[in-house]
């Protein structure tokens, strides 16, 4: 807000030279706009950390000077809006218009990458990143450094070539327990974050080597780590429950949805670390409602029915139970248009 200055949710519509917002009642969109940004002449900062506790922001500044604060609910979508926002601040600028499409389409990280050079990059006395003591929430931390500084450190090392990919490898090092967050905010981001944010780019989000990445591993041992399966886009993500594989037992599990590369992966929500337990890609894949009376054909222990299979091209068979026909039909509706 621009007289209180509290946060509020708004509905945004982005037009050719404006930025619409409207306030929201009951649930809906109310029919005249609350207020415009007007678009010619702006300036875009993405990301944003003036304010240290909001790392999702956007901030417009007007040909006036006027400075709007926009906080989005994931990277994706910040990341997303500056771009659509950028694209319409330039649209008469066809060349500009190009250049920025096509940076949006040139997110690939290599296939494969091994995880455990770059940490060994990383420790380099000379070339690695630059540890310091760092305090954060009363505490000092020694050998620490900061989520933006190796954002910074993964680009200029060229492992990787925008901030996003950046902030997707730093994810990939923690989530295989290459290293860990210390202090409140970046441990508070592990705990209740989405699957994209785990990894902060902020200059205040503390992180350290973990134990095991100072150790030698022998080439066999070494990951080699699909890092584009885990880059796509999060479509949706929530509990249900799955069948195993060889004791057919059910256990719950955490799904994620992505696109782009479309891949369904599930975690073990009993479990610290944040890294999937398995996972499959979509594309050649059949996903189908399984009838809620009597117990299908490959299906044993406690069915409690809206059950859903899916069909990789493989031949292998995952069978997935939600807590009810509607959760059911929007996960197969989800995935449907992914295979």
């Amino acid at each position: 807000g621009h007289i209180v200055r509290n946060w509020k949710v708004r509905w945004f519509v982005l037009l050719q030279d404006k930025l619409l917002y409207y306030k929201i009642e009951g649930g809906k969109k109310e029919p005249s706009p609350k207020g415009r940004i007007l678009l010619d002449g702006c300036t875009i900062t993405c990301p944003c950390l003036e304010y240290e506790n909001r790392p999702l922001l956007i901030k417009l500044k007007t040909k006036t000077n006027t400075d709007y604060f926009l906080e989005c609910c994931s990277r994706e979508e910040r990341d997303s809006w500056a771009l659509d926002i950028t694209g319409a601040i330039h649209a008469g600028h066809p060349v500009q218009v190009q250049e920025l499409h096509r940076m949006k389409n040139s997110f690939r990280l290599l296939e494969n990458i091994s995880l455990h050079h770059i940490v060994e990059r990383m420790c380099d006395s000379s070339t690695g990143i630059k540890l310091t003591r760092n305090l954060g929430q009363g505490n000092r931390y020694k050998e620490t450094f900061t989520g933006s500084a190796l954002v910074d450190w993964l680009i200029s090392n060229s492992f990787a070539v925008s901030r996003f990919e950046a902030i997707t490898l730093s994810s990939m090092l923690m989530e295989e327990n290459f290293l860990k967050p210390v202090g409140a905010r970046s441990t508070e981001a592990t705990r209740y974050s989405d699957p994209s944010e785990q990894f902060l780019d902020d200059s205040t989000a503390l992180y350290m080597f973990a134990e095991n990445s100072k150790k030698n591993i022998s080439p066999k041992e070494e990951l080699q780590f699909n890092i584009s399966e885990l880059s796509g886009t999060i479509v949706k993500q929530g509990f249900l429950v799955k069948q195993g594989h060889k004791r057919k037992n059910w256990k719950v599990r955490r799904f994620v949805l992505r696109a782009d590369p479309a891949f369904l992966h599930y975690y073990d929500p009993t479990k610290e670390e944040n890294r999937p337990v398995g996972g499959f890609s979509l594309r050649g894949c059949l996903v189908s409602a399984l009838e809620d009376n009597g117990v299908p054909a490959g299906v044993k222990g406690n069915v409690q029915g809206n059950l859903f299979k899916i069909i990789t091209k493989n031949d292998i068979h995952y069978y997935i139970q939600a807590s009810s026909k509607a959760e059911r039909a929007q996960w197969i509706e989800a995935i449907k248009p992914l295979t």
